[in-house]
């Protein structure tokens, strides 16, 4: 069943002890000196033909006794609309670079099936297509990023899926999307110019990459008033090297080092992908359930890594493109752990538990702090793959650890970012040699009310924040709280674990709001100022 992400308190809560020498943190919080707008887009999501991603998770049929409409199933869409899902990238992924589009409309019945090769090698019948994709779309309200296939597709493929999906004429591609149903055009914003082209989409060089995404992005076309936005893949983590090569490419358009070609803007982004992976090899990457708390916080500095490694691509584009004209987007992120035991390895499948939303939580704050680089962050993924918001099982429908962080933390969605400073000494903890500090925190302000983020990444202990707030008078605040018993808690069908309560200990004095935060949690803060 679905529970209420805005139900009320846990019927079991983790003690919050009171010890006066429990670390403390200091913080000024400047309401009057708003930044850049955090761009809603970095809480969109991922969605690839993938283990139980699509089939299973957003699609059941239309024969299915799951509520569904059109074969979409329908709590799956009720609970991403409730975090106000601003964007949804599909088909992949790696899938991307081998999916035909051809291949997924018309009639189902008359689709050809075809070999998913990079992901369990298995056979699906492509029932779930464009029309199905941008059905799914319409119904969350979200706006589509698809992706196209530049690893083993044509530029033609890719131009010809972009007329079918938003010209409105007789063009050949509008007249064959109306003979399978659909007479009005769709809008799509966002167009991927494939995907790891370093990797599964082709294996290839940087500069190999760039010149096919200029070809590729030449050839996809605004039609009508659909503008595409164009984004171009870009690097794994640090490898900053291949985002200057892609910068480079921008040539005539940034006005800024040599011009290659004629130079034109063939694509607006750059993207990058990283994961939160701590086992000591890929191939044993640790359980996502089973871990002590030496592997909790090393997987907190692996995630705190994602600040260094945004400031770093950002400096890059920033040495080309000075006004930022050029948007970074991080389309994959999100903790990989080892599959669940007796599941499928190509699938992906992993339990969720309460590290995970820390995870998402410190990812959250850096994304808040590069507002004025970072455009667009898509977690992978969605449904019953990696770092899920959503669980399926059967009828029943789990929300994860992580899926309460995006929603208690939407109300960032479009809001400015405030500065955050922490004054003096913060905690930290000593791992392997690396001082992982255990407070992060984030603000943002919309409408006249602040929402604060903070997470106590102390395993053990509580941690009691101060928060000058200066700029403004300081409404009575309400805060949320997520956090449980234990680290590795985490919900199923039978067990709600992990879920959102009342924040008590939360207060304002003579401007200064004080919050106490249980061990390892996660919390928001929401106020009304005059600024």
């Amino acid at each position: 069943m679905l529970d209420d992400p805005a139900a009320g308190p846990a019927t079991t809560r983790p003690a919050v002890p009171t010890d006066p020498t429990s670390p403390q943190v200091r913080a000024v919080l400047d309401v009057d000196l708003p930044g850049a707008t955090i761009s809603k887009h970095v809480y969109g999501h991922f969605a690839e033909h993938l283990g139980r991603c699509i089939y299973g998770g957003f699609w059941v049929g239309e024969d299915s006794d799951v509520p569904n409409e059109g074969g979409i199933r329908l709590d799956v869409v009720e609970a991403l609309k409730a975090l106000d899902i601003p964007n949804l990238r599909w088909p992949g992924g790696c899938f991307a670079d081998t999916y035909h589009w051809r291949d997924g409309v018309g009639p189902r019945e008359q689709r050809p099936t075809m070999v998913n090769s990079h992901w369990g090698d298995v056979v699906e019948d492509n029932s779930f297509g464009t029309h199905e994709f941008m059905a799914l779309c319409e119904l969350l309200g979200t706006d589509p990023y698809v992706s196209a296939n530049v690893g083993s597709g044509t530029v033609r493929e890719a131009a010809e899926w972009i007329e079918y999906l938003t010209r409105a004429d007789e063009s050949p591609m509008a007249q064959l999307r109306r003979s399978h149903g659909r007479e009005e055009p769709w809008r799509v914003p966002f167009w991927g110019l494939g995907n790891e082209p370093w990797g599964c989409g082709g294996g290839m060089g940087a500069g190999a990459y760039a010149e096919l995404a200029r070809q590729y992005g030449t050839y996809s076309l605004d039609h009508g008033d659909n503008h595409l936005y164009r984004i171009a893949a870009g690097a794994a983590d640090a490898d900053y090297p291949w985002t200057e090569v892609l910068m480079q490419n921008l040539g005539r358009y940034l006005g800024v080092g040599e011009v290659s070609g004629h130079g034109k803007n063939t694509y607006q982004a750059i993207s990058f992908h990283h994961y939160t992976v701590v086992g000591p090899t890929w191939e044993n990457k640790g359980s996502a359930t089973d871990f002590d708390t030496d592997e909790y916080y090393r997987t907190m500095v692996k995630a705190a890594e994602i600040e260094r490694i945004i400031a770093g691509h950002a400096n890059v584009m920033d040495a080309y493109d000075p006004d930022r004209l050029v948007g970074l987007v991080l389309d994959e992120w999100g903790t990989w752990f080892d599959v669940e035991p007796g599941t499928n390895p190509g699938f992906l499948f992993q339990q969720n538990t309460l590290r995970d939303a820390l995870v998402a939580s410190v990812h959250f704050d850096a994304f808040h702090r590069h507002a004025d680089r970072l455009v667009m962050a898509n977690i992978a993924q969605t449904v019953n793959v990696l770092q899920a918001m959503l669980l399926t099982d059967g009828d029943a429908l789990v929300l994860t650890p992580s899926y309460h962080v995006f929603e208690m933390n939407k109300g960032h969605q479009g809001a400015a970012v405030l500065p955050l400073t922490v004054r003096g000494e913060a905690p930290v903890h000593d791992v392997d040699g690396t001082a992982l500090p255990t407070f992060s925190g984030s603000a943002s302000v919309r409408d006249g009310h602040v929402l604060v983020s903070l997470s106590n990444l102390d395993a053990t202990a509580p941690l009691t924040v101060e928060v000058d707030v200066r700029g403004s008078a300081v409404g009575a605040p309400t805060g949320r709280l997520l956090t449980a018993g234990s680290l590795t808690a985490h919900n199923t069908a039978t067990d709600t674990a992990v879920q959102v309560r009342d924040l008590d200990d939360v207060s304002v004095e003579d401007g200064v709001l004080r919050v106490t935060l249980p061990a390892h949690s996660f919390a928001t803060v929401r106020f009304a100022v005059d600024a």
